[in-house]
């Protein structure tokens, strides 16, 4: 293959009709593509990068895209290990290994919330929850496809789906990338287990600070927080650290301060005197957070409206069985039949899924998913094409789900467990259908550049959503377990919020106006530019979290300006920060995760040696710097000219 041919066609970019782009691999040509290798490797990735992603979501409330990764392990084992496998098949697995990550992204930002509010469902319930709404986002994506990848092409850029086609054909030149994130992984594996595991350093560092009562500073020094930081930028990380110096150093000394002389304060039942930083963050910041984060989700839903109806009534237009694609190998969808059958066999099993006593409540919820899903999918798969999923208003989407249903069980007179199990359970699993299908739209568009078969990668999206919901409860089981959800370990904060919406509309008992409070805070941010989102993460997560991923933040801001965009080499160190970041995530979040298995079943055993605590906290700080040292020169470092 020649040079020319190594890379995308130029028209990959251009805004024109999608049926005349040439795809990498031509239409007309036939290589390896679904096969038994790619599937396996797929599923691998998928529980792997499922797990890793819903330990990460739960600590600092976001997760890391599982393409890029993905892909880039798959070519470092097809192409560098085995010596075989196709651009295609390297593509079906990163189909099947995303689809693990946005299963469980879906899932943490939703069911822990019903651990939350004492209602902790089966890990069988939790299985069917997470299949069942993760296929019926990606049964109703399936008729997008054409309009949104192929009538909308260049119109619509999916940022994610076309960096990862453009990592899979840098692929077929090298496998330097590959090295870079095993290498990564491996190097915060090592860190993680020295930590974690021998106990040599602790997590966390934080003290008081002398003269300013309530106050504290700290920092989680941990590589998956740095390479989060380091993906998200120097802006998303200094709005979530701008939130984090606002509660932690303004709201909760303010309490304490005011608060010395007051007996016990709703909706705390312990006088202020007696609390210290955590039990006020506890108590009163989280709700402070949520308000922020409410109103940062509401206004991302609101000014996404355009973008729905447009959406909505082009999607009416061009919704038809027969457009399926059965000629060109490029055009095949699975059957219009799948899509219909399949979607309504799902609305009848919604109505035994959930586990309430009132039938009513049932009804009611399965008719709210159906709905709901199919109005925000519609919404969600052309948000993200536009963009991106980063940038996908879910939690704003997922909280109206909420609201609403909420709202529909209250006039059908429904209350009580029976009525909150009804919203918690249609809110989660309309939020693992978005999440499937703006994964779903990103790996299609992957696949649409690349001259991938599309009835092939939905194929592989619906096997990696299976083998992760089989998983992912199991998994959510061992770290309520191992640290508890809504704790300091594991804060949970979209399902907390959640919980704390659905708490609020049946118990009456939400404290509105820390609430307020919150929205407030989030109006103001957003009145001065602030990501508002970001921000109100902030204020929700405690400090040492965020003052982490600012560190990473900065990494990447002295890198950009070190290579700014109009450089030679910008694209390139910066495509190897990010899979070098991506390895320290998934690396790090690997070996924590692999600690709680272990700790769950009573296996840990670790050697615990080293100093005191000062030496080690100074040991673990300087580790932590190194590590920080080592992103940054690894990006920065030139390539040998040869």
């Amino acid at each position: 293959m020649s040079e020319e041919k190594k890379k995308l066609s130029p028209l990959a970019y251009e805004s024109m009709d999608g049926e005349d782009y040439p795809p990498y691999v031509p239409a007309e040509k036939r290589i390896k593509e679904f096969s038994v290798r790619a599937i396996i490797l797929g599923i691998l990735l998928a529980v792997i990068l499922g797990a890793a992603n819903a330990y990460l979501g739960l600590k600092v409330g976001m997760t890391v895209s599982a393409s890029i990764p993905a892909a880039v392990i798959s070519m470092g084992i097809l192409r560098g290990l085995l010596r075989r496998g196709t651009i295609l098949e390297n593509n079906i697995v990163q189909t099947i290994g995303s689809a693990g990550e946005s299963i469980a992204a879906g899932v943490i930002f939703t069911i822990p919330a019903l651990y939350l509010l004492g209602l902790a469902p089966q890990m069988i319930t939790v299985t069917l929850m997470a299949g069942l709404g993760g296929i019926l986002g990606l049964l109703m994506m399936i008729p997008l496809r054409r309009a949104l990848m192929v009538q909308e092409h260049g119109k619509l850029p999916f940022p994610e789906g076309t960096a990862c086609a453009e990592v899979l054909v840098a692929g077929e030149v090298g496998g330097g990338s590959a090295k870079t994130l095993f290498a990564s992984m491996g190097i915060a594996g090592l860190y993680r287990f020295a930590q974690n595991g021998l106990r040599l350093f602790p997590e966390s560092i934080e003290c008081a600070i002398s003269g300013f009562s309530g106050a504290m500073l700290g920092v989680d020094i941990l590589p998956s927080l740095l390479g989060v930081g380091f993906i998200i930028g120097i802006r998303i990380s200094s709005a979530m650290l701008v939130g984090s110096i606002i509660s932690w150093l303004c709201i909760i000394p303010l309490i304490k301060l005011f608060g010395a002389e007051s007996s016990a304060i709703f909706p705390s039942g312990i006088p202020i005197s007696e609390m210290g930083p955590w039990d006020i963050w506890n108590n009163y910041i989280r709700y402070i957070g949520a308000g922020a984060v409410a109103f940062g989700g509401i206004i991302s839903f609101i000014e996404a409206l355009p973008t729905i109806v447009r959406s909505f009534r082009r999607v009416l237009g061009t919704f038809s069985l027969k457009r399926v694609g059965i000629d060109v190998r490029t055009q095949q969808d699975l059957p219009g039949a799948v899509v219909v059958i399949g979607s309504l066999m799902i609305a009848i099993a919604m109505l035994f899924i959930l586990p309430i006593d009132s039938m009513l409540a049932r009804i009611l919820a399965a008719v709210a998913v159906v709905v709901f899903s199919f109005f925000f999918v519609t919404v969600s798969s052309r948000i993200v094409g536009l963009v991106g999923s980063s940038n996908n208003p879910v939690s704003g989407m997922t909280i109206a789900t909420l609201l609403l249903t909420a709202l529909i069980v209250r006039i059908a007179g429904i209350s009580g467990t029976a009525g909150i199990m009804a919203s918690m359970g249609a809110g989660a699993i309309v939020c693992i259908a978005l999440a499937a299908a703006g994964d779903m739209s990103q790996d299609l568009k992957t696949g649409f550049l690349l001259g991938a078969t599309p009835r092939y990668q939905q194929l592989g999206e619906i096997i990696g959503t299976l083998v992760t919901a089989l998983v992912i409860g199991y998994l959510l089981n061992i770290l309520n377990t191992t640290y508890g959800f809504g704790t300091p370990e594991l804060p949970a904060p979209q399902a907390t919020l959640m919980s704390m919406v659905v708490r609020g509309i049946f118990n009456g008992n939400l404290p509105w106006t820390l609430i307020f409070m919150g929205a407030a805070l989030g109006l103001g941010a957003r009145l001065i530019g602030l990501p508002v989102l970001a921000f109100g993460v902030g204020i929700y997560l405690p400090i040492h979290l965020n003052l982490a991923v600012f560190v990473g933040g900065v990494i990447r801001a002295l890198v950009q300006r070190k290579f700014p965009k109009d450089s030679k080499r910008h694209k390139d160190v910066t495509e190897k920060g990010m899979l070098m970041s991506s390895g320290m995530v998934a690396g790090g979040a690997l070996v924590g995760l692999i600690v709680a298995v272990l700790t769950y079943f009573k296996l840990d055993k670790s050697i615990k040696i080293g100093g005191p605590f000062e030496e080690s906290m100074i040991a673990g700080l300087a580790v932590f710097l190194l590590l920080a040292v080592y992103l940054y020169a690894g990006v920065v470092k030139k390539r040998r000219v040869h």
